[in-house]
């Protein structure tokens, strides 16, 4: 199984807003957005720090694809 940030990104587009926006209000690093752009493992801490930022669950901003 893989994990699919898709919704992540839709989310910001939704808002007008940009991967450095996120980067600094969520306050994680470029490093982190590139691996969620690819659909690499993050840590749990990191999907906290975004859900927070957008007051939201995880399962609005990430999705388990087969």
């Amino acid at each position: 199984m893989a994990v699919s940030y898709q919704k992540l990104f839709n989310l910001m587009r939704d808002k007008k807003m940009k991967r450095k926006d996120l980067i600094e209000k969520a306050g994680i690093s470029y490093a982190t957005i590139a691996k969620l752009e690819k659909g690499e493992n993050v840590q749990m801490e990191v999907l906290e720090k975004i859900c927070k930022e957008f007051k939201c669950q995880l399962n609005d901003i990430a999705e388990i694809i087969n």
